[in-house]
């Protein structure tokens, strides 16, 4: 089962960054969900190795939207 949104964020939980892949950083969450973040998305952001999750709030809701959509099909 996927965790929540808030379970991902809460408790200054942090994300590590784990691999790139086509035009994707992908990172990972302390409990183990991987979520990408887009290139073209990123703009002159930094994108550090590891981080706080909160700060990635918004591509862990769409890739937890892109999984449960892929699943109703």
């Amino acid at each position: 089962m996927i965790m929540t949104l808030k379970e991902m964020v809460s408790d200054n939980q942090k994300v590590k960054f784990v691999y790139y892949k086509l035009n994707q950083l992908w990172y990972e969450t302390e409990n183990g969900f991987r979520f990408p973040v887009p290139i073209d998305d990123t703009g002159d952001g930094v994108f550090k190795a590891e981080d706080k999750a909160i700060l990635f709030m918004r591509y862990i809701r769409k890739h937890i939207k892109y999984l449960e959509d892929a699943k109703a099909i």
